[in-house]
């Protein structure tokens, strides 16, 4: 599916027209080139993105730090062996890559120097292929084919992990009303 100006724009309240024109054309080479083809299944991206990245505000996360960031520091789940690593790997791109194995995992995928240089994935045309990857590796498109905005917020928020035990992911009441606004902007019901 490739979506329209105006679809974009609509699509995030936070979003301004002068943003949606930069991101456009490298928001349609992601859902190309990882498949996303439905408009329920960008709806469900969209909104994950809209709620990671404040309407695609935020592309690097923002940095308190805070206890949950000072948290990443050693957090081997993420990869973040070496000091320092969870700086630097902290929440990149508009679903927020975060941790050295993530940076990793992208950087092998996508032949993208973006351990070496992090800062890469805050660029429109490298973070929404990050994005796209995260959702296509992690299975969003089944869950947002059946929409259930509850398991894709979890794939997103949680991980497998935390879907398998049943944690609410963060703020799940705006991913819900991101995807109400998209799914308006796109002509779903």
């Amino acid at each position: 599916m490739q979506l329209t100006l105006d679809q974009l724009y609509r699509s995030m309240r936070g979003l301004d027209m002068a943003r949606a024109k930069q991101y456009l054309e490298p928001l349609n080479a992601a859902l190309a080139e990882f498949q996303l083809e439905t408009p329920l299944e960008v709806a469900h991206f969209l909104a994950q993105l809209a709620h990671e990245s404040t309407d695609l505000k935020h592309w690097q996360e923002i940095w308190g730090p805070t206890k949950a960031q000072l948290r990443y520091e050693g957090r081997k789940d993420l990869g973040n062996t070496q000091p320092g690593d969870g700086y630097l790997f902290r929440g990149r791109g508009p679903i927020q890559t975060t941790g050295r194995a993530n940076y990793t995992r992208v950087a092998n995928k996508l032949k993208l120097d973006c351990v070496n240089h992090p800062e890469l994935l805050t660029t429109p045309e490298h973070g929404f292929r990050a994005a796209a990857l995260f959702w296509r590796d992690n299975g969003c498109k089944e869950y947002a084919l059946k929409d259930d905005v509850l398991a894709v917020s979890q794939l997103v928020n949680c991980g497998r992990g935390g879907m398998a035990r049943g944690i609410i992911p963060n703020g799940l009441a705006d991913r819900k009303a991101k995807l109400l606004k998209a799914k308006q902007a796109l002509g779903i019901g």
